[in-house]
């Protein structure tokens, strides 16, 4: 851990730079994978769904940089590459050569499903961890993730 005046202990501050990173594997997965949907989708409902899914992108690219950026601040290292990301996330692979615009809906609802749980999971963890910054941070992830989610299951009514 980098030195700083933050006053959550070090054993505390190291915990939460952990959770941080492993947020951030799912968060960096999950943006590309976001963005294969974006490039590969078909079907009627072509550019909404095109530009619904660059909105996607935007909410958890916005994500990473405030997951990232807390890591750092407390002391830790933002190990956000895309070879550290591929080797520890915890969501599926995205399945290859899907065009339907109607596979992409469940291939993408069905990860913001699973990221918006471990969302979840993580703000109850930083909570017992004593950091309510980095709880409030993930609650105001997960509330967004909420939202794109909505908005992609809507593709599928």
């Amino acid at each position: 851990m980098n030195s700083t005046k933050n006053d959550l202990s070090p054993r505390t501050r190291e915990a939460v730079a952990s959770l941080l990173n492993a947020r951030l594997a799912d968060s960096i997965d999950l943006l590309s994978q976001v963005k294969v949907a974006h490039w590969n989708v078909k079907g009627n409902n072509f550019i909404a769904l095109h530009e619904l899914f660059d909105k996607v992108y935007a909410a958890v690219e916005a994500a990473i940089d405030e997951i990232a950026e807390r890591c750092v601040a407390l002391g830790g290292t933002a190990l956000g590459t895309v070879r550290i990301a591929a080797r520890t996330s915890t969501l599926a692979e995205y399945p290859a050569r899907l065009t339907k615009s109607s596979d992409h809906v469940k291939a993408i609802s069905d990860r913001l499903a699973v990221y918006g749980k471990l969302l979840r999971k993580a703000i109850d963890e930083a909570d017992k961890l004593g950091d309510k910054g980095t709880a409030d941070l993930f609650t105001g992830v997960s509330r967004e993730i909420d939202k794109m989610l909505w908005f992609v299951e809507s593709h599928a009514a």
